[in-house]
């Protein structure tokens, strides 16, 4: 109700009211296809053969009984797929399958397709792999203290994947202007998506030599690209297909060596060739938070504002680059966008360990220094003798505010977040009046909404939409876009209806095909909304124009004066004179042709100039507070969360 409300005062038709979404029918009734529901005719089924040691070199790998076992059809091996990749151009540190070396325990060596997955999983146990072990760094501490044994030749230097050294201001001027410094050590210990859908992918290779791959992925468009530099051909003889994703949340950003694999055995056999992996192989591959030590040493004076603050972290990347290079940047890039803080350093470095390969987790390496700040704020506040809540509401920062480390904030009603939940929460009848046990804490956050810089460098568009209008009144939306159940689809439709004056479901929307959609450049970051529905928006105004230019002249009215709603355009001033959007419709394709418009959308450039300003950037953020009333047992620990309150802008 509150939305619908919002969207009267505000004008809106469409956005605030509450419609579901637009794919709710189909996941509902079981009707949406997932990747691992897709079958084609002669397909097999793949399984990988994972390594049983975290550190090894591989000295020989005889799969010759693998191949001759009834039921196999082909064995992949590490030097079928000798070209590096990686989810960044600093990252390509991965092969498909392992060649010389494995460096985490699940690390694939070798893919079997057969007829059914039994037998390809029968198979993988014939496959004989001799390791010579090398020493295993498993933590932190080890892989920063130890440069050898090296997990990779790269980096920069010992097991040092990624350092990062800035500092924005005069720090240790700003802890000579505070009353107080104290420094925390805070650790955080890693964790993965969980997505309810694990990882699957089907490939089939045409009689015509184009490769298409149906599969789970927040990124289809980064995908397309590796998959045709990792196999060797040119993208225009890729298509990926990004299915119904049942949940994402970072973990299906990067480009996957399952994905590769079934690709170059659908290439090989001219068969179709599916992979569906395990909830085990998923933890293999996760790509999920990284652990991440962190020391917190800031400055602030007796009423609470801070004057300096120097922020370290060591991230534990696992065994491999991915999209960790990002997490570097982020584990210190938004320490600055909640609290008024002058002057501000930032050290990281992302180690290399033998364990499974971390990456972009909501949040992308953001919740894991938020959670030490906000704890430390807890304490300087304790300190002090200050309400937790009204210290954090009197250093919050306004709308507009740049940064030290120069993000541009826009509409940021921190402070108004704040007041929401103290309020709503009962805040100030129960801090710390509550019975022994029970107790209120309070944070708070800010995050990007979309990256301002794509993977690879480029000045083209981040997204784009292609619009037409048939003669029934119905408009398809096309966007390469990908679905991971946040949405997006619907917001192609309902950014589209509400400028059109139509219906959602008057509106069919095509995403996740590089060959049918223009380029978007993938689901992360919270990018979509702001995107594509900006490239949507830019489209149908295009689409509208057009209409409006047709209508005016059949109705003798001034383009300016015509709206358009309820399926109808009509005369603002004379509402009874007007036609039916359809109607509207046909007179444009009279006179115009064939309807159909394009849109697009690119970030505005941002004040920050020094290297590695774009890691952060954003054209939007946002902003949250939270409230959460908790409970503890004394004598077991347990603790129970029975009410939170959220407020976000």
């Amino acid at each position: 109700m509150g939305g619908s409300n919002r969207s009267k005062r505000n004008g809106l038709k469409v956005i605030g009211k509450p419609y579901h979404k637009v794919d709710v029918k189909a996941k509902c009734t079981g009707e949406a296809k997932y990747a691992d529901d897709f079958v084609l005719p002669r397909m097999l089924h793949c399984k990988l053969l994972r390594s049983s040691v975290p550190h090894a070199r591989i000295r020989s790998i005889d799969s010759s009984k693998a191949e001759a076992y009834p039921g196999v059809k082909a064995v992949l091996l590490g030097k079928d797929l000798p070209n590096r990749y990686g989810a960044l151009p600093v990252s390509e540190d991965e092969f498909a399958l392992c060649i010389e070396k494995v460096r985490y325990v699940g690390d694939p060596v070798a893919a079997v397709a057969a007829v059914d997955e039994d037998v390809a999983t029968e198979a993988l146990d014939l496959i004989q792999v001799e390791y010579e072990p090398l020493p295993a760094i498993t933590s932190i501490q080890e892989a920063y203290d130890n440069p050898e044994p090296r997990i990779h030749e790269h980096g920069e230097g010992g097991n040092f994947h990624r350092k990062q050294d800035y500092e924005f201001g005069d720090v240790e001027a700003g802890f000579a202007e505070a009353d107080f410094i104290r420094e925390d050590i805070t650790f955080y210990e890693g964790s993965t998506h969980l997505a309810l859908e694990q990882h699957a992918s089907l490939a089939d290779y045409s009689h015509d030599d184009k490769l298409t791959i149906w599969t789970s992925t927040q990124d289809m468009h980064y995908l397309h690209r590796h998959l045709a530099q990792v196999l060797g051909i040119p993208t225009n003889r890729v298509r990926v297909i990004a299915t119904p994703c049942g949940g994402g949340f970072g973990g299906k950003c990067d480009p996957f060596n399952h994905e590769i694999v079934v690709s170059k055995l659908a290439m090989m056999l001219r068969r179709p060739v599916k992979i569906c992996l395990t909830r085990e192989e998923v933890f293999y591959c996760h790509r999920g938070r990284h652990p991440v030590l962190m020391s917190t040493k800031t400055g602030f004076k007796k009423d609470g504002s801070l004057t300096a603050m120097h922020h370290r972290t060591i991230l534990d990347g696992g065994a491999y680059g991915g999209l960790g290079v990002a997490s570097v940047f982020y584990t210190g890039t938004f320490q600055t966008t909640t609290y008024k803080l002058p002057h501000y350093k930032h050290e990281a470095v992302r180690v290399f360990t033998n364990k499974a390969t971390c990456g972009p987790k909501r949040g992308h390496g953001a919740p894991q220094p938020r959670f030490a700040q906000e704890i430390q704020m807890d304490k300087i506040a304790e300190q002090l003798g200050l309400d937790p809540a009204e210290m954090r509401k009197q250093q919050a920062v306004l709308p507009g505010h740049i940064t030290a480390n120069w993000i541009k904030l826009g509409t940021f009603a921190l402070r108004e977040a704040i007041d929401k939940v103290v309020e709503g929460s009962g805040w100030k009848q129960k801090f710390r009046k509550l019975p022994h046990g029970k107790g209120v804490g309070i944070a708070c956050g800010g995050y990007m909404c979309g990256a301002q810089t794509p993977i690879y460098f480029n000045k083209m568009p981040h997204s784009g939409v292609q619009l037409k209008v048939d003669r029934s009144g119905m408009v398809t939306v096309f966007c390469g876009s990908s679905e991971i159940g946040q949405g997006s689809d619907s917001i192609l439709a309902y950014c589209t209806a509400e400028v059109l004056g139509i219906d959602p479901f008057d509106i069919k929307v095509v995403t996740g095909d590089t060959d049918l959609t223009p380029v978007d450049i993938g689901a992360y970051s919270s990018r979509l909304t702001l995107m594509t529905g900006n490239a949507a928006v830019q489209a149908a105004q295009r689409a509208k124009d057009l209409l409006c230019q047709a209508a005016a002249e059949k109705l003798q009215v001034p383009p300016e004066r015509l709206v358009f709603a309820d399926r109808r355009v009509f005369d603002r001033e004379n509402p009874e004179k007007g036609m039916t959007f359809v109607e509207a419709v046909w007179l444009a394709e009279t006179k115009f042709g064939t309807l159909g418009t394009v849109g697009s959308y690119s970030p505005p450039p941002q004040p920050g100039k020094y290297k590695g300003s774009t890691i952060g950037s954003s054209p939007a953020f946002s902003c949250t507070a939270a409230v959460a009333e908790v409970d503890v047992n004394p004598e077991t620990g347990i603790v129970t969360v029975p009410k939170i309150w959220l407020a976000h802008d």
